[in-house]
């Protein structure tokens, strides 16, 4: 069975349907977000800040490139398409789909982005976080998916990808 890799906002919550997704389609779940801290042994703003944006950008787009796994849910950080290598990777291996959530949705569950270690190029604020990052997750994607309840997207989720079962 192909993979499954949801990209998107942080916040947009990619886990969270990932884990109810894996359940349903009978697939095992990975948040790359995880791999990355455990193989730098330190939580994800300490490793920002310890190797900058683009460090941790050229971190993550590696360890998305060595992701080799089948049957498989793929939850990714929102900065991963940043990384053309990772999503070359992930395109290669997964369907890639968009979790979109409507900004007035995705404001009141992010909160101040900038104080939870965020990677941006240059935003400032969500607006600006989103206009720099949509085109990203536009361009890789292979479907999107509006954000309506966990069980809801899962299921829709489920639905498009059905046909790589």
């Amino acid at each position: 069975m192909k993979n499954v890799t949801l990209i998107g906002m942080p916040s947009a919550g990619k886990s969270t349907v990932g884990v109810v997704l894996a359940k349903f389609t009978g697939r095992r779940f990975i948040d790359t977000d995880l791999i990355i801290q455990e193989e730098y042994g330190e939580l994800l703003p300490a490793i920002i800040k310890r190797l900058g944006t683009e460090g941790f950008i050229k971190a993550e787009s590696a360890a998305l490139a060595r992701l080799d796994t089948d049957n498989s849910v793929i939850a990714t950080g929102g900065s991963a398409v940043y990384g053309e290598e990772g999503m070359r990777r992930l395109k290669q291996i997964s369907d890639v789909v968009y979790l979109r959530v409507d900004p007035a949705n995705l404001a009141s569950r992010l909160g101040d982005f900038q104080s939870r270690g965020v990677v941006t190029l240059g935003a400032r604020t969500l607006d600006e976080l989103m206009a720099e990052r949509a085109p990203l997750y536009e361009k890789y994607a292979d479907l999107t998916v509006d954000e309506a309840g966990i069980e809801q997207t899962a299921r829709a989720i489920a639905a498009l990808t059905a046909s790589d079962c």
